[in-house]
């Protein structure tokens, strides 16, 4: 990974620089960087000795917890201070992160950011429509070539940006199905990708109309061998990045429909099951008129169809020696005896009861609502019937925040105790 990441900050190295301007040859880095790196051998220079660094940040990324600690282990202090001054990395108390620019960077050059961005689409294409319009006022043959030589490349980064885009909308499509556990969300997700395939697809219809209505003219009048090889190969990945939108358009429809049917039915189940346990499913249901009327072949016990020789095929010889030889192996000439039980021991008759003191969680909330405290301190330090450990107190407070989330206020605010990271969770108005 990192010499694929020294491949392309060398490539842009060899860009031409004007008026010794960083930014013209590495537009990726704001101006927010170019006071931290002199030039772009010591940005390379930095990326080198800090490769192994970056490395471990970017493949724990998604991990949000990187700890400064960890960052010793591989550089030394004063080289992460470095990355710190110089903007590559961000420290945050005693945790560690990659820059944003720097983080989007390495993802858009490994193609595995998840981001879906439609508006470099768009700023391709009205960058084409301002360029067009510069070529066919220009009247310098040199500088109506650079235009051209701008419309070429936006061309190409439109075929390629559409068909990444869509590539990756497809991976969130199916992860976001397969691995998000809440339905609600899920459903808000696939719903917010249906619009970015819309929106992708608008560019795509607009692009289409750049090339054949709105600017015919220029590419009339300019058109090149290398021009017409562009706006075809463009074509041609438009046409398949709108086929594939068709795919997507229906994979989403699929996933859609089978998660809000597995949500309603998940509801259902519910319902059932909070019935059942309040003896009500009887009396306030149908259930089993239903399962009457369904006559469903699972509830049906299981049919055996032993395999009946007919006579003649009993009578021959073949088949009676077979019988004989299994009639050999069932009679062993006396009956088989059941083993008998030794008898149980006096001991092990004698009945044993072990007690078991619970927390009562119904009694902690009524005494939380009625303190001011947060509900971590009012866990830890609550006089509880036995001894109870630091785990169990983590697991009541999770047990608590989840079953009377209605009833408490869980606020955006985090507190480490320097083991395990909170929230703050008050009682609820009332």
């Amino acid at each position: 990974m990192s010499l694929r990441l020294l491949y392309v900050v060398f490539w842009l190295y060899l860009q031409p620089i004007k008026s010794g301007d960083v930014s013209l040859a590495f537009p990726l880095f704001s101006s927010i960087h170019m006071s931290t790196f002199n030039n772009i051998k010591e940005l390379i220079n930095t990326l080198n000795w800090s490769k192994e660094l970056l490395i471990e940040m970017f493949e724990k990324r998604k991990s949000f917890i990187y700890k400064y600690d960890q960052a010793v282990e591989l550089l030394e202090e004063e080289r992460i201070e470095t990355l710190v001054k110089k903007g590559v990395i961000r420290q945050n108390g005693s945790y560690l992160e990659l820059d944003d620019q720097f983080l989007n960077f390495f993802e858009q050059v490994l193609e595995v950011n998840e981001e879906i961005s439609t508006s470099y689409i768009n700023e391709n294409i009205q960058q084409i429509k301002q360029h067009i319009n510069f070529y066919l006022q220009e009247n310098s043959e040199d500088r109506k070539y650079a235009y051209l030589k701008m419309v070429k490349s936006s061309l190409r980064k439109i075929g390629r940006i559409t068909l990444r885009n869509i590539i990756d909308l497809n991976r969130n499509i199916e992860n976001t199905f397969k691995t998000e556990p809440n339905y609600t969300i899920k459903i808000s997700k696939l719903e917010a990708f249906d619009d970015k395939r819309r929106a992708i697809a608008g560019l795509i219809e607009q692009t289409e109309y750049l090339l054949t209505e709105e600017e015919r003219t220029f590419f009339v009048t300019a058109l090149d061998d290398e021009l017409k090889q562009l706006v075809t190969q463009l074509r041609r990945n438009l046409t398949e990045a709108r086929h594939n939108l068709i795919e997507t358009q229906k994979q989403i429809i699929e996933y859609l429909n089978q998660v809000k049917h597995q949500s309603r039915v998940i509801e259902k189940i519910k319902q059932v099951k909070y019935l059942k346990d309040q003896f009500e499913l009887k009396h306030k249901t149908n259930l089993l008129q239903k399962l009457r009327q369904a006559n469903l072949v699972l509830f049906e016990p299981k049919a055996s169809y032993p395999l009946k020789l007919s006579l003649d095929a009993l009578e021959r010889d073949d088949v009676y020696e077979l019988k004989k030889k299994v009639a050999a192996r069932q009679k062993t000439g006396r009956k088989s005896l059941l083993p008998v039980a030794e008898k149980i021991a006096e001991d092990q008759l004698i009945t044993e009861t072990e007690e078991e003191i619970f927390i009562n969680l119904e009694e902690l909330r009524n005494g939380f609502i009625a303190s001011n405290h947060n509900l971590y301190n009012f866990i830890m330090n609550y006089r509880y019937p036995r001894e109870v450990g630091y785990d169990e107190k983590i697991t009541i407070f999770c047990q608590m925040a989840s079953i009377y989330e209605d009833e408490f206020d869980v606020r955006e605010q985090f507190i480490t105790d320097g083991e395990v990271e909170y929230a703050i969770v008050k009682p609820r108005d009332r």
